[in-house]
């Protein structure tokens, strides 16, 4: 199959008119579409159908999947209908794209179970009321119904092998292997869109850089057999300037469900956000219109200490994923830990400050004989005895938001919070957590 030809969006600025398309260019969100000059046309001429789809992968879906569910909701908010479509079937088969090696593939209840959990997670991103609401669908629905026979002799003949073969996404994949499974995942992907084109008129796909392949086989598809214009974008791929991953954290991947990922934890994720990318992510992430991230752009280059944007990122998008109560809670936290009053936290807060911090599980024998001294050098606070004692007299160390006086006092429930925790804090940036049994 022959894709459809790239339309580098160096020119939209200036060429588009589109409130949609100028508003994803002036954010850096528009990396490749299918036949520009044509799609602004489309999206002017009135409201669309525009998808994008989520493969159930895992129980939740993590920051990278913010950037096209984020997207999805712009296209809604430029006047536009989503499509918010669920992998149930494709889950089941795995997307080789990005991907060094083969997925591993998962039960059948257990990505329909994945399935239903991402369907609630995102139905809060979007108003799925009125004539322009939001559509959410699962391509289980008709991929399971699909009939071997039929679908090779009515789809599967429209796809060249050697065009399948030279895309990015299994031409990376020759040189270990890539099995017929994961082979075939683009003809799925694009029957989807074909579907989605027959039973709602949805006309655009958006993805990431990485499915420029599969998008292109969708649109190339729809014009084959149904004999219209379909259309694809591609949003770029997030990354850090410092080469760092992103997305991960010491603790691991920060997800968007909060049971794996706290409200807390998201709020420090985007509040350490780095001077060299915290504008792009601002226009990445949040829905701020131009003149505050100017405004919050040079307040990065006029006073980079006081982190003003660093805050308000980690506002916007924790408020976005957790709601206006998750972003309470984790500003209470974050004011607790940087001020050390640690009593205005619940026991639930404080587990959640905690999470991801480096951990020491002390025993009973511990509990009456083991001194502060010697927990700040088992738990690698102090390289030794003596440089424990000097941190403590120079008050570089707190416990529990407290500071430290007594080298020698030995370790008890009742100088730990709620009766476990000890919190112990070196200098502004360094903890510790050490559990009581």
């Amino acid at each position: 199959m022959r894709p459809l030809p790239r339309a580098r969006p160096t020119t939209v600025d200036n060429d588009t008119r589109s409130p949609l398309l100028s508003d994803l260019a002036w954010r850096g969100l528009f990396a490749d579409a299918t036949n520009l000059p044509e799609l602004d046309a489309h999206l002017r001429g009135a409201p669309r159908l525009v998808y994008c789809g989520f493969d159930p992968t895992a129980d939740s879906l993590h920051v990278g999947s913010l950037l096209p569910l984020l997207a999805l909701r712009r296209v809604q908010r430029g006047g536009h209908r989503p499509i918010v479509l669920i992998g149930g079937g494709t889950g089941l088969i795995g997307d080789p794209s990005g991907k060094a090696g083969e997925r591993q593939l998962n039960p059948a209840d257990l990505v329909a179970e994945w399935a239903d959990r991402l369907r609630r997670q995102v139905e809060p991103f979007f108003d799925f009321d009125g004539p322009r609401g939001a559509q959410l669908a699962n391509n289980y629905e008709w991929l399971s119904k699909l009939e071997v026979i039929p679908f090779l002799r009515d789809i599967g003949k429209h796809f060249s092998v050697g065009s399948m073969v030279a895309r990015e996404s299994v031409r990376a994949r020759m040189g270990v292997g890539i099995s017929y499974t994961e082979f075939s995942y683009q003809v799925l992907q694009a029957y989807d869109f074909l579907e989605l084109h027959r039973r709602y008129g949805c006309t655009v796909q958006i993805g990431g850089t990485d499915q420029w392949g599969n998008i292109t086989a969708g649109t190339d598809l729809i014009r084959r057999i149904e004999g219209q214009a379909a259309f694809g974008l591609t949003l770029p791929l997030v990354t850090k300037t410092d080469g760092s991953k992103f997305g991960k954290t010491e603790s691991g991947t920060v997800w968007l469900d909060a049971r794996r990922t706290s409200p807390y934890e998201m709020y420090q994720f985007w509040l350490n956000t780095g001077d060299a990318d915290v504008v792009t992510y601002l226009k990445y992430f949040t829905f701020l219109e131009r003149p505050a991230i100017e405004d919050l752009a040079a307040a990065v280059r006029t006073s980079p200490e006081q982190r003003e944007a660093q805050r308000m990122l980690a506002r916007e998008v924790t408020a976005l994923v957790h709601g206006e109560p998750g972003l309470r809670e984790a500003e209470e936290i974050t004011r607790a830990l940087w001020s050390g009053d640690l009593e205005t936290l619940t026991e639930r807060q404080l587990a959640q400050a905690c999470e991801g911090m480096p951990r020491t599980i002390l025993a009973d024998a511990d509990l009456g004989a083991l001194s502060l001294v010697e927990l700040l050098t088992r738990v690698g606070l102090a390289e030794s005895k003596r440089r424990g004692r000097e941190l403590i007299a120079a008050g570089a160390i707190q416990v529990n938001g407290r500071p430290a006086r007594d080298a020698e006092a030995k370790v008890s429930r009742a100088g730990a919070r709620y009766g476990r925790y000890m919190l112990l804090r070196k200098g502004k940036k360094t903890y510790h957590l050490a559990v009581l049994p």
